[in-house]
C-alpha cells in the first residue's frame, strides 16, 4: 500500500490517536519539572504534530541530519516541549534528556535550538522567521536537487507579521511546490482572541491572493488532517506551495483549558495535573 495516496486505516487512525494522547500526557510530564509552561498551545497541535512524525515526513530513526530527511519548522517555538518526546521516540535525542527538561545544563529548553537538539530543524520562538526560513530550505533542496519536503507550522497570531507575507510571496513567485504552511488556527494568541487583537481573516481569500494552493481542515480530526497531508506530499504536479489552514481548540483535550485562554502559559498544581491526565487518558478526541 502506498500510505502517502490513500486514507488512513482505522488501525493507522487508532495508533495516531495514542501519538497525540501521549504528546499531551508527556506535555504534562516535563511542564510538571519546569514549573511553567504552555500547555494549551502543544495540546490544539498535537494531532498535527503525530500526523506528520508517525505518518506522513519521511524520516530515518535515529538520523536526524540525513540530507534527504523532510523538513519541520514552526513558528510558535513555545510547542517544544509537545514536539521534544516526539524527537525522543525517533531516536534523535536519548529519552533521559527529557527528565532533565528546563534543567540547568540542560539542551531542552522552552523553545528549541537548533544548535543543541538533533532533530531541530530551526531555532524558533521570535515569531515570524518560520516561513522565511522554510523558504530557503525549499529553494535549497530545489538547487541541490533534493526531493525532501518542507513543511511549516505557523500560529495564527503569526499572521499579523509583515514577514509571514514576505515570504508567502516569493515562495508564490519561485513557484515552491514542495513547501506546505499548516497554520494552526486556534483563535488565541497570547493577548487574547486573534481576530481581536489584530484581524487577519478571511485566511484562506488572502493565501489565495497571495498566489498559494489553500486547504481547509479539522485540526483534530486525524483521518481528515492525516488524508490531506499525505496527498500534499505526494503531489509531485503540483506547481505551488500549500497552505493548510487547520481549524483548532487551544487547550483540546483537557475541558477547562479549552474554554480558559488565560491557559497559554501557567502551571498545574499536583491535583489539577491528575485530574487533567485522567481526562486526557478518558476522552475521545
Amino acid at each position: 500500500m502506498r500510505k502517502d495516496q490513500d486514507t488512513p486505516t482505522g488501525e493507522e487512525i487508532a495508533r495516531l490517536r495514542e501519538k497525540a494522547r501521549h504528546i499531551r500526557l508527556e506535555t504534562i510530564r516535563l511542564i510538571e519539572i519546569a514549573k511553567v509552561g504552555h500547555y494549551s498551545s502543544v495540546f490544539s497541535c498535537a494531532e498535527i504534530f503525530a500526523a506528520l512524525y508517525y505518518d506522513v515526513m519521511r524520516l530515518r530513526p535515529g538520523e536526524p541530519h540525513w540530507p534527504d530527511r523532510d523538513r519541520f519548522l514552526m513558528g510558535k517555538g513555545h510547542a517544544a516541549v509537545g514536539l521534544f518526546p516526539v524527537l525522543a521516540d525517533h531516536g534523535f535525542i536519548e529519552r533521559e534528556l527529557l527528565d532533565g527538561y528546563t534543567r540547568l545544563g540542560s539542551p531542552l529548553g522552552d523553545h528549541p535550538d537548533m544548535s543543541k537538539v538533533p532533530g531541530i530543524d530551526f531555532s524558533s520562538g521570535s515569531i515570524g522567521h518560520a516561513l522565511s526560513n522554510g523558504v530557503g530550505m525549499a529553494v535549497g533542496g530545489r538547487m541541490s536537487q533534493r526531493d525532501f519536503n518542507v513543511f511549516v507550522m505557523l500560529g495564527d497570531g503569526e499572521m499579523q507579521e509583515g514577514q509571514v507575507w514576505e515570504a508567502a510571496l516569493f515562495a508564490a513567485h519561485n513557484r515552491l511546490s514542495r513547501l506546505v504552511a499548516i497554520i494552526d488556527r486556534n483563535g488565541y494568541q497570547l493577548d487574547g482572541k486573534v481576530d481581536d487583537v489584530m484581524g487577519v481573516e478571511s485566511l484562506k481569500e488572502k493565501w489565495l491572493a497571495f498566489g498559494w494552493e489553500v486547504h481547509e481542515v479539522d485540526g483534530h480530526d486525524l483521518a481528515a488532517l492525516t488524508g490531506l497531508l499525505r496527498r500534499l506530499r505526494a503531489d509531485g504536479a503540483r506547481a505551488r506551495p500549500a497552505c493548510v489552514i487547520a481549524s483548532t481548540i487551544k487547550g483540546k483535550g483537557v475541558s477547562y483549558m479549552e474554554t480558559e485562554p488565560g491557559w497559554h502559559l501557567g502551571y498545574l498544581a499536583p491535583q489539577d495535573a491528575r485530574s487533567a491526565v485522567d481526562e486526557i487518558l478518558s476522552r475521545e478526541i
